[in-house]
């Protein structure tokens, strides 16, 4: 039987927080099983979150520094979980922190130097998911769906409402997953205009009014007639989304009831009926539920928090794990890539391979 111990890191683009999840994963006749023993959220400071939103303007050497700076303050936070929680992880995996997301153009950018991780924190460390699958002609996105389909098979749908919302499932004997719409980085962003992080449980979006022409034409975007493989990142917020939110005139309870409707009819619109688990921040905004179990003919299952807030950090764990023994860990049939591969850089403390 195949046992490991991998602390799995994940920043995501809604800028939350920093996930740590120590993961323990064991292989046996009847596939893999898995277990978080200790799981922690660390907030960016404002001066991070402010560094992290503008760094994409900012020049190349900001850009290169800001990499080696987040890479030790990750070795810095997972040093201080491991020596919190008296833990002894056999690896670090981390899936870093995106600035750029272009795969039509060839490149993905996610910082979080794995080399300064390493030697802050003493141990080997798995990352930069994204690169080889994009250099093989892929969207370098969806990952998650691996571990969907070997972690959680019971379901037959998994999404995540996270910065962006994504969906996996198994279309006749492939798994098939994208990007379906924006979602928390778009909500947290509405938010912020009246000094919150985020819309605690959907209170400000179910005191509005849902605005129909806002509707139709955040429904109407290209985007979503376009056939998968296909992915989104910040730069189709900022380019599509952001300027249909500042619109003069309509209140910010009706904008954020409005893109959760948004939200919701998108996912609807590609759900048949199943079980589907709902995993990441937005599990929690109760508004945003509900109305994706008023168009959904899906069963909306909503897991204990340890999986809503700590699913992606799994996942990245297992997808370290399956990188580390060199087994394939992005698939296919999700990313468009010419074949499945295992993709990840591996750094051991002062040395690389």
């Amino acid at each position: 039987m195949e046992s490991y111990s991998v602390l799995g890191i994940m920043s995501g683009t809604s800028l939350d927080g920093v996930d740590l999840a120590l993961c323990h994963f064991e292989n046996n006749s009847e596939g893999w099983s898995f277990r978080i023993s200790y799981a922690e959220t660390i907030a960016y400071s404002d001066e991070w979150k402010k560094r992290l939103l503008s760094l994409p303007v900012s020049s190349a050497e900001i850009f290169v520094q800001t990499d080696a700076m987040l890479g030790k303050l990750f070795g810095e936070m997972v040093k201080n979980f491991c020596t919190k929680n008296k833990l002894n992880p056999d690896y670090i995996s981390s899936h870093g922190h995106t600035i750029f997301h272009q795969p039509g153009a060839g490149f993905t950018s996610q910082i979080g130097n794995g080399a300064m991780i390493a030697a802050t924190c003493g141990y080997p460390v798995v990352c930069d998911f994204r690169t080889l699958d994009v250099a093989l002609g892929g969207q370098g996105a969806p990952l998650v769906p691996i571990g969907d389909q070997m972690l959680f098979s019971d379901y037959d749908y998994c999404l995540n409402l996270g910065g962006i919302a994504n969906i996996s499932s198994n279309e006749s004997v492939k798994r098939v997953a994208f990007d379906i719409c924006g979602c928390n980085q778009v909500l947290n962003s509405l938010a912020n205009r009246v000094h919150k992080a985020y819309d605690a449980g959907g209170e400000m979006a179910a005191k509005g009014k849902i605005r129909k022409e806002l509707l139709e034409r955040l429904n109407s975007l290209p985007y979503y007639s376009q056939p998968f493989p296909k992915s989104l990142g910040r730069e189709d917020m900022e380019s599509d989304i952001f300027p249909m939110m500042d619109k003069p005139g309509i209140p910010l309870e009706d904008l954020l009831a409005t893109f959760c409707e948004h939200i919701a009819i998108q996912i609807s619109n590609y759900v048949k009926p199943g079980k589907m688990l709902v995993s990441g921040g937005g599990a929690f905004n109760t508004f945003l539920i509900e109305r994706l179990r008023h168009h959904s003919l899906s069963e909306i299952v909503v897991p204990d928090p340890m999986i809503i807030n700590f699913k992606e950090a799994l996942i990245f764990a297992f997808l370290g794990l399956l990188r580390w023994t060199n087994k394939a860990n992005s698939l296919s049939s999700v990313t468009g890539a010419r074949h499945n591969h295992s993709g990840g850089v591996i750094w051991l403390p002062g040395v690389s391979k």
